[in-house]
């Protein structure tokens, strides 16, 4: 049952035929299952027993790319030079120190830094399944069940996306940090994945971790088994060049078409990155409709390069963002960075409009978590909420009449105020409800993985 049944949204960014508009003085209803019951714009002053909402309310935000732990090496990867091979090392390093209650405790502190940053639901490419040098747990899935936990903890939703694992690189076998992230062959890996349990706040979704670290002729289990559960399917595609490279040299193929030729495409299916593409590769993916997963402020931490998220997006393709490595969590600076992006590529401005980067960050982004109830503010939809203050130094200035241009192109993850997931406020006045002390819960965990 939601603490409260009413809110009233100073502003709020609501659907419209014609597109979505800012709405003014708007009661949102919250039933008993969680759901929106009515939207009413210019329902006059706050009603008494409504709980006020300052600001610009937006849905809440999807961050469709997480790997949580590697939040651990905030601080750490942006020492000197290098490349992706050399920060992966350090990665490593940092995943072999988890266990389940490790693992638990940092999560959760992430999750809760996600909450803080407007984000309700996260997609969790999951792989770091077993034990050091590959041993067991005494449940197969306790550092999966760690992370769902980890997210009920925070207050928000998660898609587990359990992910496939083998290879160190086209049939090479795993070297020994990769070993807990093995579980021998797509049959095994299948067999464990299924032992996982949807619950109200946490969906089981599946991943392929590349075309490098699944053998070409197990591609079509993983994407069998999520097809039978219409589940969410994700897949890291063409980060580096060096993944196109040794994959023309086993296959003959890119990684698109390798993808393609196994059944791995698809509207239910997301490609994260995709950025080192060909004419043939966008047209296999804009042809499937498969989503499009950008993470802009991992992809230029790493020096990977920016993806042809335009044509992609023009071709069909729907887009969303993640954070993937958390260099940073902010939902705000992932939107806008596909714009200056493509701005810096091309050197025209005008690609995306503020609510095409809402859509990226709410709707689609929830869609491709296998959460389509949620990421707009209408009756029947989930009432997953994120405020953002429109009188910080960033965003103080004209309230918003037609559009969402503030929120979008100068708000940032500090401007959040209020946050609702079900209907159950969890971030009040920038304060985490549940974590009592997000900082020091980042702090403490992140310390223990180094003692």
């Amino acid at each position: 049952m939601p603490a409260v049944a009413t809110y009233w949204a100073e502003h709020a960014w609501l659907p419209h035929a014609g597109g979505p508009v800012v709405g003014h003085e708007v009661l949102i209803g919250v039933g008993p299952d969680g759901r929106i019951t009515e939207v009413t714009p210019d329902s006059g002053p706050c009603p008494p027993d409504a709980v006020k909402l300052t600001g610009l309310t937006l849905p809440g935000q999807a961050n469709a790319h997480s790997h949580a732990f590697h939040r651990a090496l905030r601080g750490h990867v942006q020492i000197g030079s290098g490349t992706f091979w050399t920060w992966r090392d350090t990665m490593y390093r940092f995943a072999g120190a988890l266990d389940p209650d490790s693992y638990l405790a940092l999560a959760t502190a992430v999750y809760a830094e996600m909450a803080l940053a407007g984000i309700t639901a996260v997609g969790e490419f999951h792989y770091l399944h077993h034990a050091p040098g590959g041993g067991r747990y005494g449940d197969a899935n306790a550092m999966g069940e760690a992370l769902i936990e980890a997210a009920a903890r925070a207050g928000i939703r998660i898609t587990l996306l359990d992910t496939c694992y083998l290879s160190s690189g086209f049939g090479a076998e795993p070297t020994e940090p990769q070993l807990r992230f093995s579980d021998g062959d797509a049959d095994a890996w299948a067999a464990r994945a299924g032992e996982l349990k949807e619950r109200g706040h946490a969906r089981i979704g599946a991943a392929i971790h590349s075309v490098r670290a699944v053998p070409a002729d197990q591609l079509a289990t993983v994407a069998h088994w999520a097809a039978m559960r219409r589940a969410p399917l994700h897949v890291h595609l063409s980060e580096q060049t060096a993944e196109n490279d040794a994959c023309l040299t086993a296959h003959g193929v890119t990684p698109t078409r390798l993808l393609a030729d196994h059944g791995v495409l698809g509207p239910r299916t997301s490609a994260v990155h995709a950025t080192h593409l060909t004419d043939e590769d966008i047209r296999l993916l804009t042809d499937s409709s498969t989503n499009i997963c950008m993470c802009p402020t991992t992809e230029r931490d790493l020096a990977d390069g920016i993806g042809p998220a335009r044509r992609l997006a023009s071709g069909g393709c729907p887009i969303t963002l993640g954070s993937d490595s958390h260099a940073v969590i902010d939902p705000f600076e992932e939107a806008r960075a596909l714009e200056l992006n493509e701005r810096l590529h091309s050197r025209t401005r005008g690609h995306w409009t503020a609510g095409a980067l809402l859509r990226a960050g709410t709707e689609d982004g929830h869609a491709s978590l296998g959460w389509p109830e949620a990421g707009r503010i209408e009756a029947g939809a989930l009432a997953d909420l994120a405020v953002v203050a429109l009188d910080s130094v960033r965003t103080a200035g004209p309230a918003p009449a037609l559009g969402a241009e503030t929120a979008v192109f100068a708000a940032s993850a500090a401007d959040v105020r209020h946050v609702v997931v079900g209907g159950r406020q969890i971030v009040r006045d920038g304060v985490h409800q549940l974590v009592a002390d997000v900082p020091a819960a980042l702090r403490d965990s992140i310390a223990a993985l180094q003692s």
